[in-house]
């Protein structure tokens, strides 16, 4: 399907790793056209995130650059600051990642290319934006799951802190990201005004948990400690079934009332501490651990088909193993070959969005380091032997 709301906008992607190419991703799936520009060392993630068969696209690039035109410079060179002046002036949209440093050591900052072009739009994605203590320093996804109390989550729980075993804050940030860039675009198509966006890492995910785990303490005087008790119950985690595990949610009195009869726990339908939402919620401890109890005397599927009966949110509890062959993902086909003009064969995931009873393109796979510098150096008005020239000099690259 052909569906392409930001055809014609074009994205100049100065991101790397992950926070950044989820936002330029996200951004390509809409139709805009993203020209990601590599340092010669390459985006790091084109090794970080695993094994792959030439050593420069991991699982992790190659996913998280799809429908990317790729051109290599080396921006210490003043031919590849001229070659930079000529995107940014054909960029409707910059997105950068980098320390707001080393953008502006570059003139590649938003108050700098916005004083040039107040109609394009600028986003810069930071670990703690460009005010208070922290600005400018590094970060990665797991110095933000600490400093916003994500790992600390576990702590309070478990009795020690633990990270979410995958990038989940580079995602959040990347896709807010890009929600702001859509709006932006918007409003210049309204009213033909530029736009200057600040996504923080920190401050979005310490949002996110405190919407959450401010709980009581969210009113004045406080009603109680902070953070939402169900969720940091110790028993709050998949259940042990005679042959694996299963996760399911119980929230509502019917709800209760029919895992309690399944669970063979009849005795407890009148119990005061569990017969109601508020009671429930009064006593969370004890109704954690009673529904977090192991449930061995039945297996996973026989589980599945007497919770699914009794209308109980209930899945199996997958691995990476499991999870590419789960029934539903391979009936929707949300995983498919593809052959990679580098990798060989490989596979892809499709949008998970549907427009219109179909999903938009895939879009070209990730492409290797200065796959198509030559093409866009090119289009951006350089001739054959002033492409030669910037090769040379070293100030390009191609693969």
């Amino acid at each position: 399907m052909s569906f392409e709301p930001l055809k014609g906008v074009r994205i100049l992607d100065l991101t790397s790793v992950v926070v950044g190419p989820v936002c330029t991703w996200r951004l390509g799936q809409y139709g805009a056209e993203i020209v990601k520009v590599e340092s010669p060392e390459g985006d790091l993630m084109r090794g970080l995130g695993g094994l792959s068969p030439t050593g420069q696209h991991s699982g992790a690039y190659l996913h998280l650059n799809r429908g990317k035109r790729n051109i290599c410079l080396d921006l210490k060179k003043p031919g590849a600051r001229a070659v930079m002046e000529r995107l940014v002036d054909s960029a409707d949209v910059i997105v950068a990642n980098m320390r707001p440093q080393a953008l502006e050591r570059l003139g590649l900052d938003a108050k700098t290319v916005r004083a040039r072009y107040p109609k394009k739009v600028y986003c810069l994605i930071t670990g703690y934006g460009t005010d208070g203590p922290y600005a400018g320093l590094p970060t990665y996804d797991s110095v933000v799951q600490g400093a916003t109390g994500m790992a600390g989550l576990a702590l309070r729980r478990d009795g020690a802190p633990a990270y979410v075993p995958m990038l989940i804050c580079d995602h959040v940030a990347g896709e807010i990201a890009a929600g702001a860039i859509l709006a932006a675009i918007v409003q210049s198509k309204t009213n033909g005004n530029g736009c200057s966006i600040e996504v923080p890492m920190f401050e979005t995910m310490a949002a996110f948990v405190l919407q959450e785990h401010l709980a009581q303490q969210s009113f004045d005087p406080p009603v109680g400690p902070p953070g939402d008790l169900r969720l940091l119950s110790p028993y709050n985690k998949p259940v042990q079934t005679s042959d694996g595990w299963i996760s399911f949610t119980i929230n509502t009195d019917p709800q209760v009332r029919a895992f309690l009869k399944v669970t063979g726990r009849d005795d407890l339908l009148e119990d005061p501490r569990f017969n109601s939402v508020a009671a429930r919620a009064r006593n969370v401890k004890e109704w954690f651990e009673l529904r977090g109890a192991p449930l061995t005397h039945r297996s996973t599927a026989q589980w599945l088909s007497v919770l699914r009966a009794a209308d109980i949110a209930v899945q199996p509890c997958n691995t990476l193993e499991t999870l590419p062959h789960d029934e539903h993902l391979q009936a929707v086909g949300l995983l498919s070959p593809e052959d990679h003009p580098t990798e060989g064969k490989t596979l892809a995931i499709r949008s998970t969005i549907r427009f219109d009873d179909a999903f938009p393109d895939r879009r070209t796979p990730s492409q290797p380091r200065g796959w198509e510098t030559a093409a866009v150096l090119a289009e951006a008005g350089y001739s054959d032997k002033e492409v030669e020239q910037l090769l040379a000099e070293g100030a390009a690259f191609v693969r």
